[in-house]
Formats: structure tokens, C-alpha cells, sequence
């Protein structure tokens, strides 16, 4: 009986997870695999990615064929943008996006990790941790992803010997510790793996009798759920971007007539009506009168969801506005220190001005000062006057109106924010508040 056949009838929630690590450690491999495995192949991209397997002189099917979507990584054999796949089981449905290896495509895994909930660093065993893996790990621990899963890949070519396991994972312990990953509210777990031959991919492999760990599958269906990797109670901070202003104008029902709700995603905490809440930035304040999701009046609005906010009181509110709860109330910063991930190929200039876009509100910024620039690799702190593309540095900012942030650690979403150029308009950075 496979890991899936005898899984409870139950939804876990949505999981967002990633591979990483380094080039041709068997990241797009694992994922066709998964999907494989898991029988949710359709029948004709099944069929194509056989075809191309012949084509090269292979017996089976390329699995990573499955993820590598452009055609200049089929031609390579490598990943070069995030490649996102959704499968579901009995239990969970999952969101997967595949990494890039390659150094100069560290950008690529830094939008990938902000969003996902688990990370899966590949490591090939005959290799072992490598500078790549440090820095992938590095960036998963930076944007705050919780749980990571060290999966010790290709066991088939090192005959399945639990030396091998064992030295990397006491090699990667060593590091972990060295980066805080084993502080409070991150989990590391290690799995031996051979995601050519499928070995204890979805289900536990008779080739490792001295692992007596669950199956990637079964980690990943028992994992908690996106946006749950903390508590999410009801004390947790209540905060609302506006991104739009609803007000119906042609419209047979008359109750439509006066309606003013405020629309946006709830990025943390949860609203009923009652609620005294406070509207930045103009701080003025007044109370819910209703929460709405779609068309229907809810009881209460939790975290993650999309919904309408109606107040009692009639007051100017645009996009580029929060709203709060008036006892949690952030200060308004108008300047940033934070950690920042360059993404562009034009070196970040403390000569120029920039755009931050911090949830639904954009400002002017010019950079005020770098702290430090992170050595991945030692993570030593160096000294930098500027920033090339993939350096990450502490840095400090001055803003041209305020923005209302929480620190990254406390609040992923209230925390993070993009660097736009004002000539191209391109996202440069991304940034993490501390």
C-alpha cells in the first residue's frame, strides 16, 4: 500500500514549499518524481517528456523535464527561472517552485523563498554541503521560511551507506548552528533520498533499512499549512493594506446606493464588526461595521482572506492606506534599517533615488547607509560602498512620507518590501524590515 492509499480523508490546508540547493543536485528531478509518483501527470505531458527522453538516448523518462519549462533549460539541462507546479493528494494540495542552482540566479530563489513555508535543501551525497547550499540555506533562513528539510540526494550512487548520511548531516548541523537556524520556531530535518529511483520519496525504501524516518511525502502532508508556521491567535496584530475602494454606482438595489467598503487582504491578525480600529496614515479612527467576503456579511475576518471592510463613520481612505486596530496601532517610520537583497544588474547607488513599495504604499527613498555586506558562504560581515546584483547587506534608509512596518521577524508581510527604479520601473531589491 503506497503513503497515499493510507492517509486519512482530511484536508491539511494548502502548502507552499521549494526546492533549492545546488546545480545537478536533483531539484527538478525531485519534483517530477513527487509528481510522478503521485499520478498527477497528465497523460500528453507524459507523453512529450518520453518523447524527448528517447530523443537524448534515455531508457526512462527525465523526470525534471517536468519543471524545466523554457528551452533553454531543456537544451542545458539546468533551471534558470522559478518553475511552479501544483499537485494535490487526498489530504493537501501543494504549491511547489523549483529554484535555480546557479549562483548568478540567486535572485530567482529569493522570490521563490518568500512565499513558501518549507524549503527542501538538496544536497547531492557524493558531494556533500557545498557553497551553494550554504547560501541557499542562508536566504531560507533570512525570508524567515520555518521548516527546512535536508534531503540527502542520489544515495543510489554512494550504495546506500549510512556513513555518508550521518557525515552530512553532522556537516550541515554544524553550519545550521553556526546560522541561528536552530533557534526558536525553526525546524531542520534530514531524509535520505534517491529521486532518480524513488527511494523513500513517497513511500519508505526497503534500500535504506537504517532509516526509520517518514517519507518526504509523508513530511511534507504533515507540515503545517501556509501562513500557520506561527500561532496565529486572535492577539496577533490586525493588519489590513487597502488596496481598493468599492463604491457602486449603477446599481437597482438602493441599499448599494451609500455603500463604501474598503477592499484588501487581510495580512495578519483577524476583524468583526465592533472592532475600534485606527486608519493610517491620517490616524483618525472608528469602528467595523461590517466584514464582508464576496457578496455575504461574515462574522469575522481571519488572516489570509481576501474581504470588504465597511466602517460606521464616513472618511476619506484610499490605497496606500492600513487599517488597524486602535490598540495595536504601529509608529510610522520614515526610515528603514533592514536587510536587502540586490536583484538588479545596476549596482545600488546611494546617489539615486528609489521607490519602496511596502504593501499597497509606494514612497520615495534614497539609501542612507550600508551597514555590512554578508559573506554567505563564512557569513562574515564586509564592509561595501555598494551593491551588486545578488549581494545582501544590512542597509539604512530614508523615506520621503512613512511607511507603517512591522520588523520582518514578527510579521512576514508588514515586514518585507520591493526597491523599484523610478526610470524602469523594475523591482531592483527586496528587502526585509529589522
Amino acid at each position: 500500500m503506497s503513503a497515499i492509499e493510507h492517509l486519512p480523508n482530511q484536508d491539511n490546508g494548502l502548502l507552499r514549499f521549494m526546492t533549492c540547493g545546488s546545480v545537478d543536485d536533483g531539484k527538478s528531478t525531485l519534483i517530477g518524481r513527487l509528481l510522478y509518483d503521485t499520478k498527477t501527470i497528465l497523460a500528453d505531458a507524459l507523453s512529450a517528456i518520453e518523447k524527448t527522453s528517447r530523443k537524448r538516448g534515455l531508457a526512462a523518462p527525465d523526470l525534471a523535464l517536468l519543471t524545466d519549462g523554457l528551452q533553454a533549460e531543456r537544451e542545458q539541462g539546468i533551471t534558470i527561472d522559478v518553475a511552479y507546479r501544483y499537485f494535490s493528494t487526498a489530504t493537501r494540495k501543494y504549491i511547489i517552485a523549483d529554484a535555480p542552482g546557479h549562483e548568478q540566479y540567486t535572485r530567482n530563489m529569493v522570490t521563490a523563498a518568500s512565499t513558501t513555508n518549507l524549503a527542501i535543501i538538496m544536497i547531492d551525497a557524493r558531494k556533500g554541503v557545498l557553497a551553494q547550499t550554504r547560501r541557499h540555506s542562508y536566504i531560507a533562513h533570512l525570508v524567515g521560511v520555518p521548516h527546512l528539510v535536508v534531503a540527502v540526494n542520489k544515495m543510489d550512487l554512494v550504495d546506500y551507506d549510512e556513513s555518508v548520511f550521518e557525515r552530512i548531516r553532522a556537516e550541515y548541523l554544524a553550519f545550521a548552528d553556526k546560522m541561528g537556524l536552530s533557534a526558536k520556531g525553526f525546524e531542520v530535518r534530514f531524509i535520505p533520498i534517491s529521486a532518480l529511483a524513488g527511494d523513500n520519496i513517497v513511500s519508505r525504501s526497503e534500500a535504506t533499512p537504517w532509516y526509520t524516518g517518514p517519507s518526504l511525502l509523508e513530511i511534507l502532508e504533515s507540515a503545517p499549512p501556509a501562513g500557520q508556521h506561527k500561532d496565529k491567535a486572535a492577539s496577533e496584530a490586525f493588519r489590513f493594506p487597502v488596496q481598493y475602494v468599492c463604491r457602486p454606482q449603477a446599481s437597482d438595489d438602493p441599499a448599494l446606493h451609500d455603500y463604501r467598503g474598503f477592499m484588501g487582504r487581510i495580512e495578519s491578525g483577524s476583524v468583526k464588526a465592533g472592532d475600534a480600529v485606527t486608519l493610517l496614515p491620517s490616524g483618525r479612527t472608528s469602528r467595523i461595521k461590517a466584514v464582508h467576503l464576496g457578496d455575504a456579511a461574515i462574522a469575522h475576518g481571519v488572516s489570509e482572506q481576501s474581504v470588504t471592510l465597511l466602517l460606521e463613520d464616513e472618511i476619506d481612505i484610499s490605497r496606500g492606506d492600513m487599517i488597524v486596530k486602535t490598540a495595536e496601532a504601529p509608529e510610522p517610520r520614515k526610515a528603514l534599517r533592514a536587510m536587502l537583497c540586490w536583484l538588479s544588474e545596476t549596482p545600488l547607488s546611494p546617489a539615486r533615488t528609489y521607490l519602496i513599495r511596502h504593501t499597497t504604499r509606494t514612497v520615495k527613498a534614497k539609501l542612507a547607509s550600508i551597514a555590512y555586506k554578508v559573506d554567505v558562504n563564512s557569513q562574515e560581515h564586509i564592509d561595501a560602498v555598494q551593491l551588486a546584483m545578488n549581494d545582501i547587506a544590512e542597509v539604512d534608509w530614508k523615506l520621503a512620507q512613512p511607511v507603517f512596518a512591522d520588523s520582518y521577524a514578527e510579521n512576514r508581510a508588514t515586514g518585507a518590501f520591493i526597491v523599484i527604479d523610478e526610470a524602469t520601473n523594475n523591482t531592483v531589491g527586496a528587502g526585509m524590515v529589522l
